[in-house]
């Protein structure tokens, strides 16, 4: 392997052996190569939590683990960040996705690992957190001109506000498609509000690029 590979592939290994160590070391590595700090990220770290992501939807690996290999590669992308800066280069996007938990449920864990994989499947994510009011929703849709709109809801008793967000940003006029998860929320439950539904974080990716006809 030429060295750009040999630090590509200890990038990988970094995260998805869940050493941040070896991870940031490698990140020093690659700025200090002349490693573009675009392909670091995207065929080195993400390739990496992608695979972590591939091990939690097979029951391989914990939600804890999937979490920390995402604390793993954003202390990497810290190192990378100026060099990353100073080439101007920018990640492929596969999407803007603006994703929180509707207002009145605190509940993120499923959130969080939906930001995840989507941030390790290409996609811009602006998350709202926890309790995110319909018009943040509203307002950064429109302020960052979102692809997709999704929003999460673990208590049956909020799952009411994700139909509020759908008809708000129906009534802003965004068209971006509306996506629909956590525990309150189905299938049937999407359809009837004019959204569609995810089960978990990896169908999440799977639907969003569907939806933007970038395949599965």
């Amino acid at each position: 392997m030429t060295d750009k590979q040999t630090i590509l592939s200890e990038l990988e290994n970094g995260v998805k052996s869940l050493q941040q160590e070896a991870a940031v070391e490698a990140a020093k590595k690659a700025v200090a190569a002349g490693v573009s700090p675009v392909e670091a990220i995207e065929h080195g770290l993400a390739k990496g939590i992608r695979e972590v992501g591939e091990k939690f939807e097979r029951k391989e690996m914990f939600v804890v683990e999937l979490i920390y290999a995402a604390t793993i590669m954003e202390e990497a992308i810290k190192v990378l960040e100026p060099a990353l800066k100073a080439s101007k280069e920018k990640r492929h996007s596969t999407g803007r996705f603006v994703l929180g938990t509707v207002a009145g449920d605190i509940h993120d864990i499923g959130k969080n690992l939906v930001r995840i994989m989507l941030e390790a499947s290409g996609f811009e994510v602006y998350d709202l957190g926890k309790d995110a009011p319909t018009e943040n929703f509203i307002a950064k849709a429109k302020e960052v001109g979102a692809s997709l709109v999704g929003t999460s809801s673990l208590m049956t008793t909020t799952v009411e506000v994700q139909k509020e967000v759908v008809d708000a940003l129906r009534a802003a006029g965004i068209k971006a498609p509306a996506m629909v998860g956590g525990a309150a929320a189905s299938d049937e439950w999407a359809k009837e509000i004019g959204a569609i539904y995810a089960s978990d974080a990896g169908s999440a990716v799977t639907v969003a690029k569907q939806l933007l006809g970038k395949g599965a």
